[in-house]
């Protein structure tokens, strides 16, 4: 071999050896990166009690009354989240309106009863609802076309818009019409978007 060949093959030799951890350097990465998710979470959060406060205009949800009548209809699934009418983005956080749970929903001729384990219960009144849609999202979710049941109510002086998605989709059409049916100023037409 040549001398050529013999100082490329120890050069070679040495790279391969060389260290290839540096524990030090990647322990400071994964503290950086911990110290880095912890900091957009706590700007997250931040930013979810700002919204709250902003809203605390908005007064406090009002509870089922004692003997309501016998029930219309009543589902299963899951409660999506609220949002200032006809704007499908600006979640409302106040009194947990926020929070996605099961739901139980019952609808009595006395108004709508969301039940929601593990978070805030509220009863909108029947001439409180002022209308229902099928539709495809509310903020923070998207679904098909008509596969989330929107349902529109006033609290205070403010339109609200509340995502239901049943266990059963094929249920979403009556609670359109039941819902628009109660409210006769709600025409099929506007029902559905």
């Amino acid at each position: 071999m040549t001398p050529a060949v013999i100082q490329l093959a120890a050069e070679a030799a040495e790279r391969q050896s060389a260290e290839v951890t540096n524990f030090g350097a990647r322990i400071a990465w994964v503290i950086g990166l911990v110290v880095f998710i912890a900091f957009v979470y706590w700007l997250m959060r931040q930013g979810w009690k700002w919204r709250g406060a902003l809203q605390d205009d908005l007064p406090e949800l009002p509870a089922a009354p004692d003997g309501l009548p016998e029930h219309r209809l009543a589902l299963t699934g899951r409660y999506h989240g609220s949002t200032t009418a006809g704007q499908w983005l600006d979640r409302i956080v106040a009194h947990g309106l926020g929070v996605r749970s099961r739901v139980e929903l019952t609808l009595t001729d006395a108004g709508l009863d969301v039940v929601r384990p593990g978070a805030t219960d509220f009863f909108v009144p029947a001439a409180r609802l002022r209308g229902a849609r099928l539709d495809k999202g509310i903020a923070g979710k998207v679904l098909t076309e008509g596969g989330l049941l929107v349902v529109t109510w006033a609290h205070g002086d403010k339109l609200i818009d509340s995502g239901f998605r049943s266990d059963r989709a094929a249920e979403h059409a009556a609670w359109v019409e039941a819902i628009n049916l109660m409210n006769p100023s709600i025409t099929t037409e506007g029902a559905e978007r």
